[in-house]
């Protein structure tokens, strides 16, 4: 017998306590493996796929693609067992025909008593059929089962598992609806926070409140099921006025009556401009201003940036430096032929292994303040953060141990977080731990910033563009490759002095690179 567990979004970690839907990646219906991935959600730190710890058909999703849900919400179940048996059903019904609707109460009843289980102690008594265990972000060894379509069964509405059977309710209640009775109103749209997604084929919902039943529907003939999917009937929402609550022709005649009348308000109200797409006008004529949810990256950014500008007391200092010969030995480096060739090296990767000498001579800037013990900790190793831009925002991967690594190895690292990135496949761990950012904006065309320091870290590095300038050289004036550094300090953990002395070490090794051999 089919038991319905609830699966709940998980905790992501890294403190985070909500994540928004970017794609589901099942449908209602179709059976998935244990632990294979249902859904893309987007966290204030990285999208992930959330696998699932049971194996199943899918019989409802809560939430539509955009929708924000907190850590614990419902996010889909699952029927444990229903593979086959879900099968067999859809097809003896379609065989039985009438002969169903003499059999209707009776099998509700006994579908409903695998469906009632208590979504809580199902999930603790699953083992034999889940991983018992959400690894977000990262996959299982076994590839993915293939998606397979079974005969569509009741789902979900608002939050609520698949309904029960009328007769259920009506042997509660000690009476029996007299004549076809809908639950609610029927339309076609419902509050995206207040249920989940239909199948393949469209679901009507209700606008009012939903009950409690659960289970499927009191089996009706093939015919009135026909009739209520042409007309995109949901007949979870129905109580049948047949014996035992069987739903007959009459009761969907009724509520397709309903759905007409829901649908012409609704068409009534879609006159009305939305607020976003036309902003409302003020009495002068002037357009209103639009509002935009902070929320996702773009809220993340802005909740750290302005903890960083509120606890961390900042100060910045800058210099320009000839990178005229660091530009000719990466130069060298990557034209190198032979054995010796190795994949070609960026200005951002070499910036980077300069960054890491000039920590290990100032290990105060690769540090953090914990402002409840009111101490400065030095950290042991350099976890390199690099800012990077992405369709959804500012994200900052993190070369980890970076401080053992050499310009090839920091390189290959830093393209393969970029392209992570670029594609929103970025762990929350992957995203978290730095010890120190360098932020390369020279990308956008700008020559200097003042960085705001990545909180809880002590400083950052910022990188202009490296343009031809004038420049005196040997005592001539000549034109060469003239970048600025800026770095962004916490003036907690050190002095001015300590500062300028990490940024002047760092432009004497972009100015004479071999100054950095001494480190190697």
């Amino acid at each position: 017998m089919a038991q319905v567990l609830e699966f709940k979004l998980p905790d992501l970690g890294e403190g985070l306590t909500e994540a928004e839907i970017v794609r589901w990646l099942v449908e209602v219906g179709d059976v998935v493996a244990i632990d294979q991935p249902v859904v893309e959600v987007e966290t204030a730190k990285a999208m992930v796929e959330v696998p699932c710890p049971y194996g199943g058909v899918v019989t409802a999703r809560f939430g539509e693609e955009g929708t924000e849900l907190p850590v614990g919400a419902p996010l889909l179940t699952v029927a444990v067992g229903a593979t086959e048996s879900s099968s067999s059903l859809g097809t003896a019904a379609d065989q039985a025909g009438p002969r169903a609707s003499r059999n209707g109460g009776a099998a509700a009843d006994g579908s409903a008593a695998g469906a009632g289980q208590d979504s809580g102690s199902g999930s603790a008594s699953g083992s034999g059929s889940g991983s018992g265990n959400v690894l977000v972000g990262y996959g299982t060894g076994a590839p993915a089962a293939r998606r397979r379509r079974i005969r569509p069964q009741p789902t979900a509405i608002n939050g609520t598992p698949a309904a029960a059977s009328a007769s259920a309710s009506a042997s509660a209640s000690g009476s029996t609806a007299p004549g076809p009775v809908v639950a609610g109103p029927l339309t076609g749209s419902a509050s995206a926070t207040a249920g989940p997604v239909a199948g393949a084929a469209p679901v009507t919902a209700l606008a009012g409140e939903v009950d409690g039943r659960e289970g499927p529907v009191a089996v009706v003939s093939p015919l009135v099921r026909r009739l209520a999917r042409q007309h995109e009937i949901d007949l979870r929402r129905l109580t049948g006025s047949g014996p035992d609550g069987l739903i007959l022709r009459a009761d969907v005649d009724a509520a397709i009556r309903l759905a007409g009348e829901a649908a012409e308000a609704e068409s009534r109200s879609a006159d009305a401009p939305a607020r976003r797409a036309v902003p409302e006008r003020t009495a002068a004529g002037e357009p209103a201003a639009e509002r935009v949810p902070l929320r996702g990256v773009r809220g993340a950014v802005a909740d750290k940036l302005s903890r960083s500008r509120t606890e961390i007391p900042d100060a910045t200092c800058w210099v320009d430096a000839d990178a005229t010969e660091l530009m000719a030995v990466r130069a060298a480096m990557n034209a190198a032929t032979g054995p010796s060739a190795g994949p070609k090296v960026s200005v951002l990767a070499l910036l980077a292994r300069i960054c890491t000498a000039a920590l290990a001579r100032y290990p105060e800037l690769n540090s953090t303040v914990d402002t409840e013990a009111r101490e400065i900790v030095w950290l042991p190793g350099v976890h390199l953060g690099f800012a990077a831009q992405t369709e959804r925002g500012l994200v900052v991967p993190v070369v980890r141990d970076a401080h053992t690594r050499n310009a090839e190895s920091i390189g290959a690292e830093i393209a393969r977080l970029t392209e992570l990135a670029r594609t929103g496949k970025l762990s929350p761990a992957q995203l978290t731990g730095g010890t120190f950012t360098l932020n390369n904006y020279g990308v956008f065309g700008v020559d200097g910033s003042t960085p705001i320091i990545n909180h809880p870290e002590a400083a950052m590095l910022g990188v202009g563009r490296i343009m031809p300038k004038p420049w005196v050289h040997q005592g001539e004036l000549a034109v060469r490759q003239v970048v600025q550094l800026s770095l962004t300090f916490d003036h907690r953990v050190c002095d001015g002095g300590t500062a300028g002395g990490f940024l002047r070490y760092v432009a004497d090794c972009v100015e004479q690179p071999a100054v950095l051999l001494r480190t190697l």
